[in-house]
């Protein structure tokens, strides 16, 4: 059979202007939402123990609304305003922001002295608080994303109780938070669709465009008087205070500011941390590609300092000390985050002089580099900072992170302003997830584009000198913008022999595309049987791809199972085709579709990577081979790529007869993209690690020799696939494979290497050395990819992952050890404390099963599946009390649920 497979993974990157405007102040919204702390309220907790408080709470809610609604006015039409403007509407905006930040704390703080008081009330107001959300008609969807935050706090804070009561409030608040997600979703896609798995769910989608929710908005608010409102006039010639692109003759000497460096040239510039979580992610990203930065850190995130100057760190200080230790730069940006332009005397000194005392404390030779929060500074802050010795640092590129929420809009505003700028310092803040999902996004454009990164030397920011060779622009990227597939499955041939497994191996390979490694489902196109025509092929490629829709960022994914055939040309060389339905034996020649013509369409086809599967019998097809890549990620952000993986060589018959009505290549494929070709383990397959698994595999198990290599027209660029994180809670219900696929695998793994799961691995472990033919039948030499660095997060998803594969395998052992090494990675992994439970109890360690489900339920009190699970280990283990409570909390929690039946059951045997 043949199977051309064409797969594209990367970043996402969506350049629809309106929704990166449109979502702007998710963030901002979810940082002001339930109450009101105006700055001089301090460590005041909001009581709330009487109808009267609780209406002012949702008055104070209200004035929360009111400033995310004025914010999105504020940032709408962002292209469309005045420097003046813009300037004005992101300072007012920013001061916006960090007020509601201190709300969030004020909020954090009274939801949990309330929640989890003793009074009988409590619940009952959360519980008014949640109808508010969830079903106040004069909410649009958009309203409801301001709630974002707060209702995580409340999450947190509920987790506290482990009352039936406060289970049940922790459940509600989950699902409203996975109402909201789709919220913001949806309105990124603008996708006119209701969904219909939130029936059950107190917030019920009403799904306005977001054009009609901003219109709606500006005929409540106008941006002239917000800005008014906030002391700020702009007449139509208005000199504003400057935020950023300070006019030249007007900028204090000692500033940097980023037009003065060198053309091609960015410093990457963080504030407000460190985070706890995001930080150390974001160093793992820059360290990914060999990018300096500055870290600009609030003293108050560091620690304290008394009256007597007295410097004393917090446990965060260590992530800055561990961001040091790594090379990157820790700047000043003040105590607070106060707006220092306003502030005078020993106010002023004490934000710049406190976190320098702090800074100073954890490293002598601290930098001299401060940043003022929101570039706003007065003269007696310049003298300040001359008497610090320190250096103020601008910035000409703002990100906007801190109040768009969408990450393709921030990367695609940053990017957007590099090219007009042509330099700069780009500002970015490491307090959201968001910044971690753009950073990749903006790095692979830049390193594409050939800038480069600047690092502080104690002077300046230069660029490190290399020794290596500069490389050629190359004016693509690798993040991927879309994804595109063809899928062609063919078994009722009217004058080939029929086949049995073609058609199930298309819709195998359609069904991982779309379920698990991301593609549109209306992006993924099916030819199957009939509708396999020589014509409907052609017309495939030349229609669906090789128009405008397919843009230079996109990859293509091919897959075609069906018969093959080689015809031995004059020169002697053979030449390869793939069989339409309609073609006659006798004729094929003419009627098939030959190869070249293949490699024809996929030089012409405008996207960045293209790959090709083919699943067919005698795939020979004199490709051209493919240069290796020693840093991946920073290659392929250069290169374009046309890739292609065979069944066999030119005299081999494909095998039949996999699990599940697949053929053994599709079987192995397939395995292969649920995960097991990530040999390096870092959550990335790339095509050359996919034929690294497939090739060896399915020679070892068949008499196939499959072959990788590069079509005319390839740069050296890899395919490549994100695998998604799995997210199954294992049980009773969970299905494992057949008998007969679970030897196959056995067989397919014996011929690798496990993959890296562990730091330490994957900073020694060289990377797997492969002999793989190339389409020529000349054995190569194939080398996978270098890791990517990833956090400890990160690394304990893919552990959890991995297990849950081996799980289904029924290797016990193995998966206990990988789960483990998850929780060792992330103790508060409920994931995977759950997995691990289930695990033991499939051993029958009933005991150790129960002591991890009540572990997972400590964790995440709501999740219904672990007190099933808890039921079934107690019911088993003999304790039939704890059993029966298990079952009961279960179906309090989920009495709809598929497994409420069984749980049912379970009780009447108690």
């Amino acid at each position: 059979m043949n199977f051309i497979c064409f797969s594209y993974i990367g970043l996402k990157v969506n350049y629809i202007k309106i929704i990166a405007i449109a979502l702007i102040s998710i963030l901002i919204a979810v940082g002001g939402t339930l109450f009101y702390r105006s700055k001089s309220s301090n460590n005041a907790i909001i009581p709330m123990n009487s109808s009267a408080n609780d209406a002012a709470l949702e008055n104070k809610f209200k004035e929360i609304l009111s400033n995310y609604r004025k914010i999105i006015v504020l940032v709408a039409d962002e292209d469309k305003l005045s420097k003046p403007e813009l300037d004005a509407s992101i300072r007012i905006g920013q001061e916006v922001f960090h007020e509601n930040q201190e709300k969030i704390a004020e909020v954090e703080r009274t939801l949990d002295s309330f929640v989890t008081s003793t009074q009988t009330t409590r619940f009952e107001t959360t519980n008014r608080l949640l109808d508010y959300v969830e079903s106040d008609n004069t909410l649009f969807d958009a309203d409801r994303l301001a709630f974002k935050d707060v209702l995580a706090s409340l999450q947190t804070s509920v987790t506290k109780d482990t009352s039936l009561t406060a289970i049940k409030m922790h459940k509600r608040i989950s699902e409203d938070l996975e109402a909201l997600n789709e919220i913001e979703h949806n309105y990124e896609k603008e996708m006119g669709q209701i969904f219909s798995h939130f029936e059950q769910r107190g917030i019920v989608l009403k799904r306005e465009k977001w054009d009609t929710y901003v219109a709606h908005l500006k005929q409540l608010y106008s941006r002239e008087k917000i800005l008014k409102d906030y002391g700020t006039v702009l007449p139509a010639a208005i000199k504003t205070e400057p935020v950023v692109g300070v006019p030249e003759n007007s900028k204090p000497e000692g500033e940097i500011f980023g037009n003065k460096l060198p053309p091609k040239t960015i410093v990457l510039t963080f504030d407000d941390g460190p985070h706890k979580q995001y930080t150390e992610e974001i160093a793992a990203i820059l360290k990914q590609y060999d990018a300096p930065a500055v870290f600009f850190n609030v003293g108050q995130n560091l620690g304290s300092v008394d009256a007597n100057g007295t410097a004393k760190l917090s446990p965060a200080a260590k992530i800055s000390q561990k961001l040091r230790d790594s090379g990157y730069v820790i700047g000043n940006h003040s105590f607070t985050h106060a707006q220092l332009s306003k502030l005078s005397g020993d106010n002023l000194h004490a934000e710049i002089f406190n976190t320098d005392a702090l800074l100073k404390a954890m490293d002598a030779n601290r930098s001299t580099l401060f940043r003022f929060p929101y570039g706003a500074h007065n003269q007696e802050g310049l003298q300040a900072l001359e008497k610090a010795h320190l250096k103020s640092v601008m910035w000409n590129i703002d990100s906007l992170d801190w109040a768009d929420p969408v990450p393709s809009s921030i990367a695609d505003r940053v990017l957007r302003t590099v090219e007009k700028e042509g330099r700069g310092i780009i500002l970015f803040h490491d307090i959201h997830d968001r910044a971690v999902k753009a950073l990749p996004i903006v790095l692979d454009r830049l390193v594409a584009e050939g800038y480069q990164f600047a690092g502080w030397d104690g002077n300046a920011f230069t660029v490190a000198k290399s020794d290596k060779a500069p490389q050629e622009k190359v004016s693509v990227s690798s993040g991927y913008s879309n994804s595109w597939a063809i899928v062609i499955g063919i078994n009722d041939y009217a004058k080939w022999p029929k086949l049995q497994y073609a058609v199930q191996d298309s819709q195998g390979v359609r069904q991982i595309l779309i379920e698990k490694l991301g593609f549109p489902s209306d992006h993924v196109f099916s030819l199957q049987n009939g509708e396999a025509t020589r014509n409907g092929i052609l017309a495939m490629f030349h229609d669906r791809l090789a128009n405008s829709s397919v843009q230079k960022d996109d990859r293509i994914f091919v897959f075609f199972a069906g018969h093959g055939a080689t015809r031995k040309l004059s020169s002697g060389r053979d030449l390869g085709y793939i069989v339409p339905v309609d073609s006659d034996p006798n004729e094929f020649a003419a009627d098939a579709i030959p190869m070249t013509e293949i490699q024809n369409i996929s030089e012409s086809l405008n996207s960045k990577h293209v790959f090709f599967v083919m699943d067919a019998c005698y795939s020979g097809l004199g490709l051209t081979r493919g240069g290796g890549s020693s840093n991946y990620l920073r290659d392929n952000a250069k290169r374009i790529g046309r890739q292609m993986l065979t069944a066999g060589g030119t005299d081999q018959m494909v095998a039949d007869g996999g699990p599940n009505g697949h053929s053994v290549f599709t079987w192995t494929l397939l395995q292969g993209l649920s995960g097991k070709a990530d040999l390096n383990g870092d959550g990335i397959i790339t095509a050359t690690e996919l034929a690294a698994y497939v090739a060896p595999a399915v020679s070892a198990v068949s008499q196939q020799t499959p072959a990788f290599g590069s079509l005319p027209g390839s740069e050296g660029g890899d395919f490549v696939f994100e695998l998604p994180a799995e997210t199954e809670y294992i049980n009773t219900a969970t299905t494992q494979l057949s008998s007969d696929a679970i030897a196959l695998n056995s067989k397919l793994d014996s011929t690798r290497s496990e993959p890296v799961i562990d730091e330490k691995s994957i900073k020694t472990k060289s990377n797997p050395v492969i002999k793989v033919k190339d389409l020529q039948g000349t054995v190569q030499t194939i080398v996978t990819p270098t890791a990517v660095p990833v956090s400890a997060r990160q690394m304990a998803q893919h552990a959890n992952d991995r297990g849950l594969q081996l799980y289904k395998e029924k290797q016990y052992a193995e998966a206990e050890s990988q789960f483990t090494e998850a929780l060792k990675l992330r103790p508060d992994f409920a994931l995977a404390a759950n997995n691990l439970g289930f695990v033991y109890y499939k051993q029958e360690k009933y005991v150790e099963a129960a002591r991890w489900f009540e572990n997972t339920i400590k964790i995440d009190p709501s999740r219904a599946i672990a007190y099933l699970n808890f039921g079934d280990a107690q019911f088993h283990g003999g304790d039939k009390d704890k059993a029966r409570k298990g079952y009961q909390t279960f179906l309090e929690l989920s009495p709809n649920s598929p497994s409420a039946g069984y749980a049912k059951q379970q009780l009447e045997k108690l």
